[in-house]
């Protein structure tokens, strides 16, 4: 991995043929990680070369006046070995960034770093960058396939017939949230959800250590784009499907949150916050709101204190309705009985401290969007078992 925490400039004399090699090395280290550069703008002036180190290697270079490098006396030769040494560093990491099939190409793997703009005040990734992680390696997976057609996410005999795949409910849940910089691993598969619907599941795994610190299930069924009514699958759309059905769940039975999530009204609800309006960038290629904007409005209504002193570590969603971008909407809040140790609520195996119902529905006439159900910890527990 790169790492940004540390840099130095480094002092090399280079002949010039071994400079017709870096202008080789160089566009092609940066052009793995997405920049656009032009020879002009990196050609070392006086000899002098910015390198980054590696963050596997904990001892940063020290190349003092062209001659010696931790020590070592530095050569012609001894330079190009670092060049090599450096691009196979960096080779792992671009290598993890592409997404591949494992098992007999019913799984699909990803790995992505969190970034900056993905974290949220206490500099951990948020629910919403893992649903978009989650959502991003769905999309890959379909694409990779070589079953996409010409819809977001659909297959070619449905983008035939002007259909495209709708999330009716998700599970997911968080044993522990990533931090800037970190890498994840997310695996995805589908299967059948009884006989007009598809089960998709992603398991998301520490990639340095290969800890599995999220699950999340979901539900899709298929809708016409133009009438935006739900249909069958139809039978040629299920044999495109039927060959990626592995029969495997990431969330265990009695682990999964299956309960009926109860209706929030004015009278039952907590805390209503209304006036929420959807932004043309809220909008998604199916042209309706994308469902992971929804928990940001969700939130909206959760007591700040609870935001600030708890993590979020289950979350269900259950879409109603879809939402257009002229659409006002409310959200609803109620707190409910702790599900620690509650066997009636689906919860078998999972703790926490604090449980919410919630509601996000049309301001103008009440029609549910979204109901919701969330799962809380105590931050200050959580540190301790971690």
């Amino acid at each position: 991995m790169i790492s940004v925490a540390r840099t130095s400039y480094v002092r090399l004399s280079f002949p010039e043929n071994l400079f017709k090699e870096e202008k080789e090395i160089v566009p092609m280290a940066m052009a793995k990680v997405g920049f656009c550069c032009s020879l002009n703008l990196i050609r070392p002036k006086h000899g002098r070369l910015l390198v980054i180190a590696s963050a596997s290697n904990a001892k940063s270079l020290d190349i003092m006046n062209g001659k010696k490098v931790n020590g070592i006396h530095v050569n012609e030769e001894t330079r190009h070995q670092l060049l090599l040494n450096q691009r196979v560093a960096d080779a792992p990491l671009h290598a993890c960034l592409l997404g591949k099939f494992v098992e007999d190409r019913f799984l699909y793997r990803q790995t992505f770093i969190v970034r900056s703009y993905e974290i949220g005040p206490d500099k951990t990734a948020t629910m919403e960058t893992l649903l978009n992680l989650l959502q991003e390696t769905a999309l890959n997976h379909v694409t990779s396939s070589g079953l996409a057609g010409n819809g977001f996410g659909a297959t070619r005999e449905m983008s035939l017939r002007k259909l495209i795949w709708v999330v009716t409910r998700i599970n997911i849940q968080v044993q522990r949230y990533s931090c800037w910089g970190d890498v994840v691993e997310i695996d995805t598969w589908v299967d059948a959800a009884g006989k007009n619907a598809m089960r998709r599941d992603w398991i998301i795994r520490d990639y340095r250590t290969q800890e599995i610190i999220t699950r999340a299930t979901s539900t899709w069924v298929i809708m016409n784009r133009e009438t935006r009514r739900l249909s069958k699958i139809p039978e040629q759309v299920r044999q495109e499907v039927l060959p990626f059905y592995l029969g495997r769940v990431a969330i265990a039975k009695e682990q999964n949150d299956v309960g009926k999530i109860d209706k929030l009204t004015d009278e039952t609800a907590e805390r209503i916050r209304s006036g929420l309006a959807p932004r043309w960038n809220d909008m998604d290629a199916n042209q309706h709101v994308n469902n992971v904007k929804y928990i940001g409005w969700i939130l909206e209504s959760v007591p700040i204190h609870v935001l600030k002193d708890y993590n979020l570590t289950s979350m269900t969603l259950e879409y109603r309705r879809e939402c257009r971008q002229s659409n006002l909407l409310e959200s609803l809040t109620s707190s409910t009985a702790s599900v620690t140790g509650d066997p009636n609520n689906n919860s078998n195996n999972r703790i926490a401290d604090l449980e919410y119902t919630h509601l996000l529905r049309m301001q103008a006439d009440k029609a549910e969007i979204v109901r919701a159900r969330s799962e809380w910890q105590s931050k200050q527990i959580t540190q301790v078992i971690t």
